[in-house]
């Protein structure tokens, strides 16, 4: 299983740190602090409510459920924040979360990947968990894309269809995180 593991290991660090991170920062590179926290009504979350509850669920996931740091995630106050935090502080902590995952598994040895944890009081493999936190980055992802187009009318480019072959694009332009849209 160590070649197969070590692929859906390899995989998931790429989906997470190379896919939907630079296609969030994409987004932010064009949104203000104002159209980051802003919610079509009380029941729906805000962009920057979305980034502080993918930064909490991959931490407690992962960096804890796999990993071995402590747990000490305040799950409702990701969905109860309501002040402003900066677009670059938001950022900061989605980064900084990310860089724990990918180091958490980059050391995990994928012969381990059918190990049990307990997370969230749910009894899952390791190959579960990484699934999980992989899966609801990407639908939270999906949801922060769409926002972002519906706040700035644009399109957010990330392919360039030239010869009708896709090429990606959302890796370019996003290596450095603009501080003004």
């Amino acid at each position: 299983m160590s070649s197969t593991g070590q692929e859906f290991i390899s995989r998931s660090r790429y989906h997470l740190t190379e896919d939907f991170l630079p296609k969030i920062e994409r987004c932010l590179e064009r949104l203000t602090d104002e159209q980051i926290w802003w919610r079509p009504n009380e029941q729906s979350n805000s962009i920057g409510n979305l980034l502080l509850h993918l930064s909490g669920n991959a931490r407690q996931w992962i960096v804890c459920g796999v990993g071995s740091d402590t747990d000490s995630r305040d799950r409702d106050a990701e969905f109860a924040q309501r002040d402003v935090i900066a677009r670059d502080e938001l950022h900061s902590v989605l980064k900084r979360t990310l860089a724990d995952v990918d180091a958490t598994l980059a050391q995990f040895d994928a012969d381990r990947l059918l190990e049990r944890r307990s997370i969230q009081g749910l009894d899952v493999s390791v190959l579960e968990a990484i699934l999980h936190v992989v899966e609801h980055f990407s639908m939270h992802t999906g949801q922060i894309l769409m926002m972002t187009k519906m706040l700035t009318n644009a399109d957010l480019a990330f392919y360039d269809f030239d010869d009708s072959k896709a090429m990606p694009t959302w890796k370019t332009g996003t290596a450095q995180f603009q501080k003004d849209p």
